[in-house]
This record gives structure tokens, C-alpha cells and sequence, in this order.
């Protein structure tokens, strides 16, 4: 705001700059020409009827027999012959040519001039034109009587304009700028601290509310976020407490399902139940995981990332999986272990259950860490690689379980990846395979 403001100002004084440059070069315009007018039709009114004639070496106005201004290289203004022959005309002077030359005051061509009839015909106007840096010498022509010649002063135009501009500027910016600069900041501090309130706000995590201030508009800004931030949080608090009482209740019947099974006597039937039971719990757990996952109850801790991967590959290896681990050295990170166990433990599922076996290794760099799965399975189609990451979406639509669970483990996974601050990529290899890639910031 305050550089749109000095921008505005500042090209506001470069046309008030310019309408006065117009203005001051009108005023010298008039100034050169009115007085010479007035001064060249009173000398001919004189010389027609008060029988004064015109000579060449007296008077402020003096004829000449040729143009004085011809042997001289002088600095030439038409402007100032045309405003000139307007003005002699409005005294109902009719002329012929019309020459104007500026004589720099450190010409040193005197005595020529003298010997030309370029003599100082108006001291008054040459000490003027002194002080300020040059005459003007001016010739008009009177078809069949010769030349008449007079000078008269010639302003330049100096530093004082510009310098009475850029004061005046630096006035209004002070003026101006100081109070703006002061309002933008007692409003954008509020604002800021409100941005950076809302991008560190973690659900579940205690905050100390903002202080309520600035202009009205911001004040009632700020307020409405203290009041959105215990809003959401006690939904949250409300939230969890619904799910754990419906993970209560469901457990429970399940408990007690997987106690009767226990007196069917058909073994096969009795394996199936129990599979189904430890299914159910399977995806409670996944659900109850996902809804709780802006709030982990597990704080963050260092750990050696290629220890826990091992370890995930390990408890499949124990139940007959064809999982292996690219040994890596140690790699320190500071994250949850157990949601990122998770996480690691969903792909490695759906490696086997989709692509038979599974390669695992880990792999950094300066800035980076990546866990990649790598199974031997068809792939994926590119055109679906972004819907296997939504809840309760599969491939395989029969929803048999034997080909897998309810679309919940790359959801869950991406999920507590992001939450870590990282991101998960799928990528078919060439030649067949999939690679799941875990990437997380070192």
C-alpha cells in the first residue's frame, strides 16, 4: 500500500512537474515578446509622426540596413519568432521576416558586433540577460526600409524549478508517507501474527489465544479466529470422544464373537470366523487411525529410520511373506515411530497382496529420505495412480477379501506421510513392477 501510495505521488508531482515547465515556458515566451511588441510599435509610431527616426546606433529599437543576426552561428528560437509576429500583429504591425538568436554572455565577439550595427541596443535588458545567462537579439524584418533590431531578456531555465519540486515531493512524501506507513503497520502486524497463528495451529496442541487489536476490521478478524480455533478444537475433543466410544462398543461384541467361536467344532468353519474377526478389527483399527489422524496421541522422537524399516520387513518374514531389506546404515531421524511404522507396513501389504513379493530399501541424500517398496506385481494404470490413494477405493471392485481389504492402507499412508511433512509417489518400472516411494524431508 505505502509503495502504491509513493507511486501515485510521485507520478502526480512529475504532471504537476510538467504542467509547470509548460507554464514557466509560456510565461518566458510572453515575457521576451510582449514588451519587444509594445516597444517596436511605439518607436515606429514615434518615427511616423513625431518625426523621430530609427538609426543605427541609438535607441533601444534601431534600424538596420541588414539582418545583424546573419554572420553569427547564434542559438536560434523560432518560437519566439512566431509568438513575436503574433503579437505585432495584434498591434496591427505587418512584418516580414522574423530572426532571434541567443547571445551567451561570455561571447567574446564585441567588437564585431559593433562594426555589424549588433551594438547592446538595451544595456537594462543585456545586465539582465547578464545575471540570468543571455540575451536575446531579436531582427524584424520591414520590407523595402531594412532591419530592425532590439534585444531583450532570455530566462534559462535553471536548478531552482527542479529543486523547488523535488523539496516539495520529499514534503508531501513526509507528510503523507509517515502517517500511511504508520496505519499500514499497526495493520499489518496484527494480520501478520494472525498468519502465522493460522499455519502453526495443530489441533489437540494448547495455543495461547491472540490479542485482539488493530482497526476495527482487523480486531473483529482476529477475535473471529480465537473464536474459530476453540470452535474446531472442541469438535475435535467431542469428535475423539465419539470414537472411542464407538471403538469400545464395537470391540466389545467382537471380543465376545471371537470367545464363542471358540465351541464351533468344525475347525474349518471355525478358522474362517475367526479370520473374519481379526478382519474386522483389522479395519476398525484403519478407520479409527485415519479419523484420529490430525490429532496423534504419539509424540515425535529420534529414531533410526533403516532400524524401524527392518523391523516392519522382519515381522513379515516371521509369517512366511517373500519380504526382503536392502541393508543401509544408520540414519537418524526425528519423527512418530509408529505411525510411520504403519505407514511402511501398509505398503509392504499391498506389495504382497498385489505383486507376490517385496524389495525394501532406503535411500537418502542431503535433503531428502526415501523408502521405496518394490514389488513384482502388473502396476498400476497412470490414469488411476491418483484414486488408489482414496478412501474406501480399489481396483479390484469384487470386494473380495482374498484379493484385498476395503481401499484403506495407501489412504491411511498418505495420510500420516503428509501429516510428517512428506509425500508418497507411485511408479510403475519398466518392465513391470510397481515402486511405492515414501519421500520425507531430512
Amino acid at each position: 500500500m505505502a509503495l502504491l501510495i509513493a507511486l501515485a505521488l510521485f507520478v502526480a508531482q512529475a504532471i504537476n512537474f510538467g504542467l509547470i515547465l509548460r507554464d514557466r515556458t509560456e510565461f518566458r515566451l510572453a515575457q521576451a515578446t510582449r514588451p519587444v511588441a509594445t516597444r517596436i510599435a511605439d518607436a515606429l509610431e514615434r518615427e511616423a509622426h513625431a518625426g523621430r527616426p530609427l538609426t543605427a546606433d541609438r535607441g533601444r529599437v534601431r534600424r538596420l540596413t541588414a539582418n545583424p543576426l546573419a554572420p553569427f552561428a547564434y542559438q536560434r528560437h523560432p518560437e519566439v519568432a512566431a509568438e513575436l509576429r503574433r503579437q505585432l500583429a495584434d498591434q496591427g504591425l505587418t512584418v516580414g521576416r522574423i530572426d532571434t538568436g541567443l547571445r551567451p554572455v561570455s561571447d567574446d565577439d564585441a567588437e564585431p558586433r559593433r562594426r555589424k550595427g549588433l551594438r547592446n541596443t538595451n544595456r537594462q535588458g543585456d545586465r539582465q540577460g547578464d545575471r540570468q545567462g543571455g540575451t536575446l537579439v531579436i531582427a524584424v524584418e520591414q520590407p523595402g526600409r531594412g532591419w530592425l533590431a532590439i534585444t531583450a531578456p532570455w530566462p534559462q531555465p535553471g536548478w531552482r524549478l527542479l529543486f523547488a519540486l523535488l523539496s516539495q515531493t520529499a514534503i508531501l512524501y513526509v507528510i503523507v508517507l509517515l502517517p500511511v506507513l504508520w496505519i499500514v503497520r499497526r495493520m499489518s502486524r496484527p494480520l501478520r501474527d494472525l498468519r502465522a497463528a493460522a499455519e502453526a495451529f495443530r489441533p489437540g496442541e494448547p495455543g495461547i489465544a491472540l490479542s485482539v487489536r488493530g482497526p476495527d476490521d482487523v480486531a473483529a478478524l482476529v477475535a473471529a479466529f480465537n473464536a474459530l480455533r476453540l470452535r474446531v478444537t472442541a469438535m475435535l475433543d467431542e469428535k475423539d470422544r465419539m470414537l472411542g466410544a464407538i471403538g469400545h462398543d464395537l470391540r466389545t461384541p467382537l471380543a465376545a464373537l471371537r470367545v464363542r467361536i471358540e465351541s464351533v467344532e468344525d475347525e474349518t468353519d471355525r478358522t474362517r470366523m475367526a479370520d473374519t474377526i481379526a478382519e474386522m478389527n483389522r479395519t476398525l483399527d484403519d478407520i479409527l487411525s485415519l479419523a484420529r489422524l490430525g490429532r496423534p496421541s504419539e509424540p515425535p522422537t529420534d529414531v533410526d529410520l533403516a532400524a524401524l524399516v527392518d523391523a516392519v520387513v522382519e515381522d513379515f518374514r516371521d509369517i512366511g511373506d517373500n519380504v526382503t531389506f536392502v541393508e543401509a546404515g544408520r540414519l537418524r531421524m526425528h519423527l512418530r515411530p509408529s505411525l510411520i511404522r504403519r505407514a511402511v507396513r501398509n505398503l509392504i501389504e499391498n506389495a504382497v497382496k498385489y505383486g507376490v513379493s517385496a524389495e525394501v530399501r532406503v535411500e537418502a541424500d542431503a535433503r531428502r529420505v526415501a523408502i521405496v517398496v518394490a514389488d513384482q506385481g502388473p502396476g498400476i494404470p497412470e490414469d488411476r495412480m491418483g484414486d488408489v490413494f482414496d478412501a474406501f477405493t480399489r481396483l479390484e471392485t469384487s470386494r473380495n477379501r482374498e484379493t484385498g481389504g476395503i481401499g484403506l492402507g495407501l489412504a491411511l499412508a498418505r495420510a500420516i506421510i503428509r501429516e510428517a511433512g512428506g509425500e508418497i509417489r507411485l511408479v510403475n518400472r519398466t518392465g513391470g513392477g510397481l515402486d511405492a516411494i515414501i519421500e520425507l524431508p531430512r
